[in-house]
């Protein structure tokens, strides 16, 4: 089993799976996948098309933890439901 986030020098990396066009924004609880991996699910409404799913996950996370929208940035998978995002403070 692979931790949900990892330690990095100016902050965290978080690993997520994101559910597009679902009915709702919300943060769904936490899951792994065959490889052990520990993913956090995140819901938004946006379609996956011209990043518009991957700026309302940064949206719906910087409101809910209080972050600017700064310091939230999709380090890769930004075409895939698979992402690691970088949070950069403390």
């Amino acid at each position: 089993m692979t931790a949900l986030f990892a330690k990095t020098p100016d902050g965290v990396r978080l690993f997520i799976r994101v559910l597009p066009g679902a009915g709702r924004n919300a943060i769904a609880g936490t899951a792994e996948d065959a490889d052990g991996q520990n993913f956090l699910k995140v819901m938004v409404t946006a379609a996956p098309e011209n990043g518009k799913a991957n700026a309302a996950v940064i949206k719906l996370l910087s409101k809910t933890w209080k972050l600017p929208k700064s310091a939230i940035r999709v380090v890769s998978g930004a075409a895939n439901r698979r992402k690691t995002l970088e949070i950069t403070g403390d």
